[in-house]
């Protein structure tokens, strides 16, 4: 379940990329978010591909929203403005012309609340297609080609800054789908919380915020958006991707009351599950601190987790005063647990 493995990734995939082109910039990596191709001289596209996650018990809009969001926070991560997407979706046959419209209107509105134009795609009903996987899509950024950022432009000697904090998604997409059940696990008070999370699920915002801060030389020098594998899983990608140390201090990653009990209540780590919504950036040290203050300003949680070091130092982990490695932690163990919840509901 879940993404393919970092060395099933690299066997498989990285291995078989087609024609090589000069002009692609940032070719795929594992932990990159956005592939990155020369339009022009000083121009440059950020490209990303996901799958159209479309839940209809969340209702209309809220699908629709989370389904634009989990697509361009990807593409947000380059640092460049969001532009266009494309969209395939690949429907169940009993879809109603109705539902259909309704998905479709919630979708463009989110589009263009976050500046996007849909510039091509392919709309059908089709037998084995099944919701919440219901096609693909693709979304594009454009800007100068000085002006992006990537996380293999980490360097030692940066802070590392963490959004929101952990298992965002996890605890999110637990509160929208089974909300009976997981209050009475874990209390009316505690669900609201977790469900008002929902909307938290994008890193759009931040990466704006980072934009307007400062990239590069300026400021923020990487974004990455911790999905599956969860925070951990994130901060491993990002030493992979840059080819750096990481040295993070567990203790120092946020993780919200509400998040903490609906984990601990449906039996998951959420160091290491899925958090869509949750950024991983790499700051110069002397601007951390201000990066922190600016996104608090615009009512973004964040904190100073751990500091990027040489390749030779290693990726480790700091808990209860001990060093560990830092590594991939592999399947996510949302997709264990929401499934058998899904079953036992059902």
């Amino acid at each position: 379940m879940g993404k393919l493995g970092a060395e099933v990734f690299a066997e498989t995939i990285l291995t078989c990329l087609g024609r090589r082109d000069p002009d692609v910039l940032v070719p795929p990596q594992h932990g990159v978010d956005a592939g990155i191709v020369r339009l022009a001289p000083g121009a440059a596209m950020a490209v990303t591909a996901d799958p159209v996650f479309v839940v209809p018990a969340y209702g209309w809009e809220r699908a629709a929203w989370f389904a634009v969001h989990i697509l361009a926070s990807d593409a947000a991560t380059s640092g460049l403005p969001l532009r266009w997407m494309s969209v395939d979706l690949n429907l169940p046959p009993d879809t109603s012309d109705e539902d259909v419209g309704a998905l479709w209107d919630a979708y463009a509105r989110t589009c263009e609340d976050l500046g996007m134009a849909v510039i091509a795609g392919h709309t059908g009903r089709y037998e084995g297609c099944n919701w919440p996987m219901v096609g693909g899509a693709t979304c594009i950024a454009v800007g100068s080609d000085d002006a992006f950022v990537t996380p293999t432009m980490a360097r030692a000697g940066e802070s590392v800054v963490v959004t929101k904090g952990a298992a965002i998604e996890a605890t999110a997409l637990f509160a929208a789908t089974f909300p009976d059940r997981l209050a009475e696990g874990v209390g009316r008070e505690t669900l609201l919380a977790a469900d008002a999370l929902f909307e938290q699920m994008t890193v759009v915002p931040e990466a704006r915020v980072a934009q307007a801060f400062g990239l590069r030389e300026n400021g923020v020098t990487a974004m990455h958006d911790a999905t599956e594998g969860g925070v951990l899983g994130g901060l491993a990608e990002l030493a992979a991707a840059s080819g750096m140390g990481l040295r993070v201090d567990l203790d120092k990653i946020p993780v919200r009351p509400e998040v903490r009990a609906v984990c601990a209540h449906v039996g998951i780590d959420p160091h290491v599950s899925i958090s869509e919504g949750t950024l991983i950036a790499t700051v110069r040290p002397d601007r951390a601190d201000e990066f922190v203050t600016v996104l608090a300003s615009r009512g973004i949680e964040a904190a100073i987790v751990g500091e990027v070091r040489p390749p030779d130092a290693g990726a480790l982990i700091i808990e209860d005063d001990e060093e560990r490695p830092l590594e991939h932690p592999g399947r996510d163990p949302f997709w264990e647990a929401f499934a058998r919840w899904a079953e036992h509901t059902g």
